[in-house]
């Protein structure tokens, strides 16, 4: 426990860290609106109206402009005039001396105006202007004597007795490079071409092998281009840099290839940090993803448990966290993606979202109506249900969709938004605990006691095996018509599977049990009475094509259900009345 001591101290620090916090956002929220006083703006100006002064391909100095005479004009008149000096032999290095005058310093060849360095020059390199005059005419003695020493005979004989060998050179490279590649080419085809030819068995032919090998020898090509590149230009470069005259565009040519490097270097540099940040962000997300995932399936087997939360509950819970988290993350991250400050990352962004958002309604409302159905617990995997005007056994529920395997063997993908907005019957929910009631109708004439149907019906609901004992069968009058009264025999049973089977035998066992008690069913309609009961008599009830069982004694009409049952069991379809899966 904090004593009150500890208490003040913590508060006093948490106060100052507060203040501290106010400081610094009020000072970055201020900062902007100083930026008229700001230096750097002036500098940045003031770069704008900066040009290079540059002779033989070298840049001596900037220099700046005005409206009136822009710093490119003037930086390619101070070229002219140092070029001219240069190639006057006339002028000596020890010709060139400093003037001052009011308006700036002057640099001289003798009575040759070079330049004139004013003040802002010097305000532009940030010192006095008789240091950067001195530093100028340093910077031009340098380029006289460069110019006047690359232009001598000699060293432009031995530059061109380099330039030819460095072209012979360069042939000979290629020349065997061109070699190494294609013998590693061939000795490649020899090791390795028919290991991917059995890579191609191996996949079952979703790998050709042709492809897979032109592939490999594309690699090969690219190698071989990049190679034959990179001497190329390395030679060429070193050629144009050996004459005054090229090396300009040799610098160019440099400048073309190192720039993107140097751009990507410093902008891979400069976001360092925020891919450690994101490197950091991805382990912690994942870490705790895992943990989740752990909690859940701890949940899941039920080995955590939690009042009111049902163990199916937690598989589509896991997903809706996992989701929430990713997004999280994802907004944590957004900030330091290199490029999310781009208009062109920003522009992709706001594609990305339209067309999810236009494409995406029917998805995101089966989505919801899959999680709906997650949580209500509608129904199971394996459970008999009744969708619509579809019924049958849910093979496998999924986000989207549900499938169903109706009794004659069709699968049937019902959207999870249809079955939210539809009445679903679930034969199998309460089938095993309190059992699923069984009912059909059967009309019969006022002449006939209701004792007796109800009887009859009851008798013939005893004799269909399938039916449970406990709960006994039981019989509701359902209308009194015009011509009959409608009975409806209700039978439990706990196998929703065999429901056919079931309604079959139970129907089967209705007529000949009202057969041998010689009453006439009335339904579907009624005309009038007959002069003779319309019963089947029992010596007609094997009439044909029905066939007389190998059994004489075979017995009665219970006898004869139980041995259609166990027909049917031995037959080609299954317990549910589904025909049996292929393998």
């Amino acid at each position: 426990m904090f004593s009150a001591k500890d208490f003040r101290r913590h508060c006093v620090l948490l106060g100052l860290c507060a203040a501290v916090s106010l400081t610094a956002a009020r000072a970055a929220a201020q900062s902007p609106s100083s930026g008229a006083s700001d230096p750097g703006a002036e500098e940045a100006a003031t770069a704008h109206q900066t040009a290079p002064v540059v002779v033989d391909g070298v840049t001596l100095f900037r220099v700046t402009g005005v409206s009136a005479y822009p710093a490119e004009k003037r930086a390619q008149a101070i070229a002219d005039n140092i070029r001219a000096v240069a190639a006057n032999r006339a002028y000596a290095l020890q010709a060139l001396r400093l003037e001052e005058e009011p308006i700036g310093t002057r640099i001289l060849a003798g009575s040759q105006l070079i330049m004139i360095v004013i003040d802002a020059d010097a305000r532009l390199e940030g010192v006095r202007r008789p240091v950067l005059a001195q530093a100028c005419l340093s910077r031009i003695g340098e380029a006289v004597t460069d110019f006047r020493r690359d232009r001598e005979p000699k060293l432009l004989i031995r530059h061109g007795l380099y330039t030819i060998a460095a072209t012979l050179a360069l042939i000979f490279g290629l020349w065997v490079a061109h070699r190494v590649v294609r013998r590693g080419r061939s000795a490649l085809e020899r090791r390795y071409k028919e290991k991917i030819h059995g890579v191609q068995i191996q996949s079952f032919h979703l790998i050709q092998a042709e492809h897979l090998w032109l592939l490999l020898t594309g690699a090969l090509g690219l190698l071989w281009a990049v190679i034959a590149l990179t001497v190329t230009y390395l030679d060429v470069h070193y050629v144009l840099i050996l004459f005054p005259w090229t090396r300009g565009l040799a610098n160019s040519l440099f400048a073309i290839l190192v720039n993107p490097l140097i751009t990507i270097g410093a902008a891979f540099l400069n976001a360092v940090p925020n891919l450690i940040f994101l490197a950091i962000l991805v382990l912690v997300t994942w870490y705790a993803l895992k943990l989740i995932r752990l909690f859940f399936v701890g949940i899941d087997t039920g080995a955590i448990t939690f009042s009111g939360f049902d163990a199916a509950w937690a598989t589509p819970t896991y997903r809706l966290v996992r989701v929430a988290v990713v997004a999280l993350a994802l907004v944590a991250a957004y900030p330091y993606i290199p490029g999310s400050e781009s208009q062109a990352f920003k522009g992709i962004s706001l594609l990305i979202g339209v067309v999810f958002s236009l494409g995406s309604t029917s998805l995101i409302g089966n989505m919801i109506s899959g999680y709906s159905m997650a949580y209500r617990r509608v129904f199971k995997v394996g459970d008999r249900v009744k969708i619509g005007d579809h019924i049958g056994d849910v093979e496998e529920t999924k986000l989207m969709v549900t499938y169903l395997r109706t009794i004659k063997n069709e699968l049937v993908a019902v959207p999870n938004s249809v079955i939210v907005n539809s009445d679903v019957v679930n034969y199998s929910t309460l089938a095993q605990r309190e059992g699923l009631i069984l009912h059909t109708t059967v009309g019969i004439g006022y002449e006939t006691s209701w004792r007796q149907v109800e009887a009859m019906l009851i008798r013939a609901a005893e004799l269909t095996p399938g039916f449970l004992r406990e709960p006994k069968p039981f019989v509701l009058q359902k209308e009194l018509g015009d011509f009959a009264v409608t009975y409806e025999i209700n039978a439990y049973c706990n196998e929703p599977r065999a429901m056919n089977q079931l309604y079959t035998a139970l129907h089967a066992n209705i007529l000949d049990v009202f057969n041998e008690y010689g009453v006439q069913i009335m339904t579907p309609a009624y005309e009038g009475d007959p002069k003779e009961a319309k019963i089947v008599p029992k010596d007609q009830w094997y009439s044909a094509p029905a066939r007389l069982p190998d059994d004489e004694n075979a017995g009665g009409p219970k006898e004869e259900a139980a041995r259609r049952l166990q027909d049917t069991s031995r037959s080609t379809r299954t317990d549910d009345g589904l025909p049996k899966k292929a393998g």
